[in-house]
């Protein structure tokens, strides 16, 4: 078996020094870690939605799927370019995660979307906490940082818009696992139709 290279580059790109840049690097691979985490997470849900809103959530999960694949890819593709080289290994994500797995198995739409909102507080707040680290290193990363996070905040707002009382409450808002999300929305609707 061939030994695995973590060795970085020995350079970075221009007007960063080689210290920064890796430095950059080495937050992005956390986000990278936490993307490919999520990825895999929209799909697990869409596999395993049940219920009356089964076809709306299946298939509003698919465009957030790939569009999460293509952060991953922009964000290898940019550590690469700052000398560091990537790791997507499914042993990596578990080994170095800070967060646990998805909790969550066949359940219902709305399930579903409770708890992965719970999911996307947890990555967009992360992201936002690398956008702070790295704001006045690089501009370059900094910029594609918030336009990921724009994106992922818009696709909360589409799951959350199924979980919000028209008072403006989430019915998950005292939850704090996926699991306590899912059976908080569940109480809640069975209590409505009695």
């Amino acid at each position: 078996m061939a030994k695995k290279s973590t060795k970085n580059a020995n350079y970075t790109v221009p007007g960063l020094t080689t210290e920064q840049g890796h430095g950059v690097a080495e937050i992005l691979q956390q986000r990278l870690h936490a993307l490919n985490d999520l990825q895999l997470t929209l799909k697990h849900a869409h596999w395993n939605v049940v219920g009356p809103n089964f076809i709306s959530v299946h298939e509003m999960l698919d465009p957030q799927i790939e569009e999460v694949r293509g952060y991953v890819d922009e964000l290898a593709e940019r550590m690469a370019t700052l000398g560091v080289p990537p790791n997507g290994l499914p042993g990596a994500i578990v080994a170095e995660r800070t967060w646990d797995d998805y909790d969550v198995q066949r359940a219902s739409g709305v399930e579903h979307l409770a708890a992965l909102d719970l999911v996307y507080d947890g990555v967009i707040t992360d992201h936002r906490d690398a956008l702070a680290r790295i704001s006045d290193v690089d501009p370059i990363t900094e910029d594609m940082l918030i336009a990921q996070v724009r994106g992922l905040e818009l696709f909360q707002w589409f799951m959350r818009s199924h979980i919000e009382s028209d008072a403006g409450v989430l019915e998950n808002s005292v939850a704090r696992t996926e699991k306590d999300a899912a059976k908080a929305v569940k109480r809640g609707r069975v209590a409505k139709k009695k």
